[in-house]
């Protein structure tokens, strides 16, 4: 392969990308964000590295969500610390009732741009630049709005260094205290038949530490019992923003994206020889790349072997994303192939964007019933390959909002429209996300006796 830099994506072919109508102003902006602070930072990216190689190896599992896309306008601590809240309830019923150890990885403090389907929007035949997320332009469909802004990345950066500060607060500063377990629950999921049976599980874990306690383990001495990690992750979309936080390792001279711990490369963007597969390729972070129906086992085995060349356990996440219809025909001869080459890849399953659906009455949505059948199917197909079926990638929050139809709240399309908050696609609300680790759990209870090693 060419000799790679941390700028030789801008010699490839790009799409996805604004047209800054304003060059001098970018490349002011690009010299302010090399100049800032990193976000994250080396051995927090090592670390993931690390955890990740035991997801790919089937000792521990990949959680992996948050918002579709973050925005200027709904930053605040309440809705940060309800993300957070509903990731560590979904991490806990994977761990106790999966029996197993779990990576949690937030879509946060960096998820502001978004892929789309057109460059053009047109409404009331009025054509302006399609909305491309808050780091690029605003929603409001007017001319100003709608104009790519290089400021927006500074902004973009100092609301991802406030959300870090608030995660790393959280999970550090007692949040994520295993005895605090009783008060995760978010208000609206209390009285649901789903917060009952959290509860329950919340009662056995209490019992579990007294447990403990009275044989001399307690949260003084074990610090996996008041607080754990939360990394960080984003769509490595526009690129650069992502290059301007890119730093050298003075000790190993490797490169790392300093702008969260994972970045992934989307459907949309993963063509072998342009910019975004370029720029993956040569940074040392884990890296995940998304796999539609429109991926063969040939260019997913090059793309592999692009990303990670030395096939490091752990460096590459491939995150499919094939529908409930699509996922039996599709998947199987993917896993063969990477298995016949002795690739080490973590498998996650993105149970959302497959799904979407556009109602009658105008909104984007997604069926309940089809994210649950394409996680069946994603466990059942690994199930019956052999494989380990590592981690989940979704799109949720700790919102109670309307977006998906289905769940025990038994959403219905009328209803989407009294809490549809998003800015880009639906969402998972509270009480879904905890229906779906609860699912999740039993398939990792059964993956125990199957195809995942004893931890140690």
């Amino acid at each position: 392969m060419d000799k790679w830099g941390v700028s030789t994506w801008r010699n490839k072919p790009i799409v996805q990308q604004p047209e800054y109508s304003d060059l001098s102003s970018l490349q002011s902006v690009e010299s302010q964000l090399r100049g800032n602070p990193p976000l994250v930072f080396v051995n927090e990216i090592q670390a993931l590295s690390r955890q990740l190689s035991r997801v790919a190896e089937g000792q521990a599992f990949l959680l992996q969500g948050g918002d579709c896309a973050e925005s200027f306008a709904e930053f605040n601590t309440d809705n940060i610390q309800n993300t957070c809240k509903i990731l560590l309830q979904m991490a806990v019923i994977l761990v106790f009732s999966g029996s197993c150890p779990v990576v949690q990885v937030g879509r946060l403090a960096g998820q502001f741009a978004k892929p789309r389907s057109a460059d053009k929007e047109i409404k009331k035949g009025v054509e302006l630049p399609s909305y491309r997320g808050d780091i690029i332009n605003d929603i409001a469909f007017n001319q100003n709005a709608r104009t790519p802004d290089p400021d927006r990345m500074i902004r973009a950066y100092n609301q991802s260094a406030a959300t870090l500060n608030l995660l790393r607060a959280f999970t550090k500063g007692g949040l994520a205290d295993l005895h605090q377990v009783h008060q995760w629950n978010l208000e609206f999921v209390k009285e649901s038949p789903l917060g009952e049976k959290y509860q329950n599980l919340a009662d056995r874990i209490g019992e579990a530490l007294a447990f403990m306690e009275a044989c001399g383990v307690t949260s003084k001495d074990t610090p996996s019992i008041r607080e754990t990690t939360m990394y960080t992750s984003h769509e490595a979309l526009l690129l650069n923003y992502e290059e301007a936080l890119t730093r050298q390792d003075n000790i190993t001279g490797d490169w790392y994206d300093c702008s969260a711990h994972m970045i992934w490369i989307g459907e949309r963007t993963r063509q072998l020889d342009e910019a975004h597969i370029e720029f993956a390729r040569g940074v040392k972070n884990p890296i995940g790349i998304k796999a539609g129906p429109s991926i063969d086992p040939d260019k997913l085995l090059r793309l592999i072997d692009k990303v990670n060349p030395h096939n490091e356990p752990g460096r590459l996440t491939v995150i499919v994303r094939m529908g409930a219809d699509h996922i039996s025909d599709e998947l199987p001869p993917l896993i063969r192939s990477v298995k016949r080459e002795g690739r080490h890849v973590v498998w996650s399953s993105d149970p959302m964007h497959g799904n979407t659906v556009e109602t009658s009455h105008g909104y984007k949505t997604r069926s309940f019933d089809k994210i649950l059948e394409e996680v069946r199917k994603f466990f059942e197909i690994h199930s019956s390959e052999g494989t380990y079926a590592g981690g989940i990638h979704c799109e949720m929050t700790g919102q109670n909002v309307t977006e998906c139809i289905g769940g025990a709240q038994a959403i219905t399309e009328k209803e989407l429209a009294h809490k549809y908050y998003t800015h880009c696609d639906p969402r998972l609300n509270a009480a879904q996300a905890l229906e779906l680790a609860f699912l999740i759990s039993d398939f990792l209870k059964k993956a125990e006796y199957e195809v995942r090693p004893r931890y140690k």
